[in-house]
């Protein structure tokens, strides 16, 4: 499991959105990346099936675009920007970790179907 590069992209991406939840005291904001947080979770945790993986991780970079585009609305409209934090950019970076972990998970699911085709392709000759 963690010798994969995914597995260290969804594990950076858990710890931004974990530092999301507790970052923000909006109970909004909280509750959507408490989503994100525990897709992130689940597209750790079932490295066996790798497109459910993939599709877990793309929700969640999608979740978080959307919690993204919130916070810069409420950023761009608040007339007090000291109240946000680092917290405000980290749902950018766990997407981004999100987008390349899916990635990767992509090219190992190209790479398992072609050995398996050739493994069969092998058997009928």
């Amino acid at each position: 499991m963690w010798q994969r590069v995914q597995t260290l992209y969804l594990a950076l991406a858990f710890v931004a959105v974990l530092f999301v939840v507790l970052g923000f005291d909006r109970t909004a904001f909280v509750v959507l990346s408490s989503v994100a947080l525990a897709l992130e979770f689940l597209a750790l945790t079932v490295y066996r099936h790798r497109i459910f993986q993939m599709r877990t991780a793309v929700l969640a970079a999608l979740i978080l675009l959307g919690l993204q585009v919130w916070i810069g609305v409420d950023y761009f409209s608040a007339a007090d920007k000291s109240t946000f934090g680092i917290a405000t950019v980290l749902p950018a970076v766990a997407i981004i970790l999100d987008i390349l972990a899916a990635r990767s998970i992509l090219a190992d699911e190209l790479l398992v179907r072609s050995a398996s085709r050739l493994r069969s392709a092998k058997k009928k000759h």
